[in-house]
């Protein structure tokens, strides 16, 4: 398991230098600039290239991780690459984890040079996975070969304290949820100068987070999370951006944290997202003295509790996915919180229940619907650190 931790961290950082390289390298900068004014975004590239960015860090995640060498080289015209040409760049540590690591977008395009579809994935190459995205993005081949120099780029990591986390639990009995990611809409606004507010931003880049989180296949209950913050601040000499991470191991009684604790504010802080609706807002304005906070993304509101910049995010809708909450439940657990399913534990508090309200589990899909919509964390959610705020929250409500 201590393995695996640094197995999901390292690939989290990988992730995140994808994210950075598409906004710090000019010919890919270019394409989410064509993806962000829209006009010529067809003239440009075949693809919408937002979602190329996703599905290539997520499926280098899964390849990194879990996937084993198969015969498909993922090249048009070429179906079946001898073996030798497949030997991956970064060898499968855990095959145990292949078809249990899920995310949040499909990993088919359209193929523009052979017609049909490609599937997008990582190739044994880095000539191979260059040919592939060329098939995809069309002339577009100084960001197609930036690409895939990142995605067959080694990542050493240099964290005593990580090496050093060896929680008890086998990858056979985890899955995995991916969001590539999250808040892909600040992503790609990019928004560099929004100013924060009692330490939380209200929108902006910094908001845009790579969220791995692995969950007992059995129970559903998370077990490991990682949060990758790719643009936490700019070096101030170069004026590119520097990332942090964040991890987390909650598994029977192990509580392993990269992160103490924080202390609970005198006067609770909510933050809510900015469509939340007005009878919310009105229950827990009282609760917070009048003034709430917002925020965009619900694995940064979720890193606001973590970090103890606010004491719980409440959201009422059903818009968050397994693949959002799973990440930062695994460390809000860790860390003595929790991630509790709003209407049940509404009902459970209306109905003169005892024991603690229903947590947030990842391996029940939604029966009756299709599509994303099957791991919809429906009736919404509360995030919290320390019960007696779940409880004063819940209470309000």
């Amino acid at each position: 398991m201590g393995g695996l931790l640094q197995a999901l961290v390292g690939v989290s950082e990988k992730a995140a230098e994808l994210a950075r390289l598409c906004r710090q390298e000019e010919p890919l900068f270019q394409l989410l600039v064509a993806e962000k004014t829209g006009p010529d975004r067809n003239r440009r590239f075949l693809q919408d290239f937002k979602t190329l960015a996703d599905v290539l860090i997520q499926e280098v995640i899964k390849h990194d991780l879990g996937k084993e060498v198969g015969t498909d080289s993922g090249i048009p015209g070429v179906p079946h690459a001898p073996r030798a040409m497949l030997s991956p760049s970064v060898p499968p540590q855990f095959p145990e984890l292949q078809g249990h690591i899920h995310g949040e977008e499909s990993n088919e395009f359209r193929d523009g040079v052979a017609g049909g579809t490609v599937a997008v994935r990582v190739c044994g190459t880095r000539e191979d996975t260059v040919a592939l995205l060329l098939s995809v993005l069309g002339p577009e081949q100084a960001a197609a070969e930036l690409l895939a120099d990142a995605v067959h780029r080694d990542v050493v990591l240099g964290d005593a304290a990580l090496a050093g986390a060896k929680p008890g639990v086998s990858p056979r009995d985890l899955a995995v949820w991916i969001d590539p990611i999250d808040s892909t809409n600040e992503y790609i606004r990019g928004r560099e100068d929004v100013a924060p507010v009692d330490g939380i931003a209200p929108a902006g880049l910094c908001s845009a987070l790579v969220l791995i989180g692995a969950f007992d296949r059995l129970s559903g209950c998370p077990v490991l999370g990682v949060i990758n913050e790719p643009f936490f601040r700019r070096d101030p000499q170069t004026r590119r951006w520097q990332g942090r991470y964040h991890w987390g191991v909650a598994h029977g009684d192990t509580r392993l944290c990269s992160l103490s604790p924080p202390d609970p504010h005198p006067v609770p802080r909510v933050v809510l997202s900015r469509a939340e609706g007005a009878a919310v807002r009105g229950a827990l304005g009282p609760l917070c003295g009048g003034h709430l906070h917002f925020a965009a993304g619900a694995g940064y509101k979720m890193l606001c509790v973590i970090l103890g910049l606010a004491d719980a995010y409440v959201l009422s809708e059903g818009t968050t996915f397994a693949w959002d909450a799973c990440a930062p439940h695994a460390i809000l657990r860790a860390l003595g919180g929790g991630l509790v399913a709003l209407e049940g534990a509404l009902r459970a508090r209306q109905e003169g229940r005892a024991g603690d309200p229903p947590e947030l589990v990842y391996n029940r899909p939604i029966e009756g619907v299709g599509g994303a919509e099957r791991w919809a964390n429906r009736g919404g959610l509360v995030a919290y650190l320390h019960p007696q705020h779940l409880d004063a929250v819940l209470g309000a409500l």
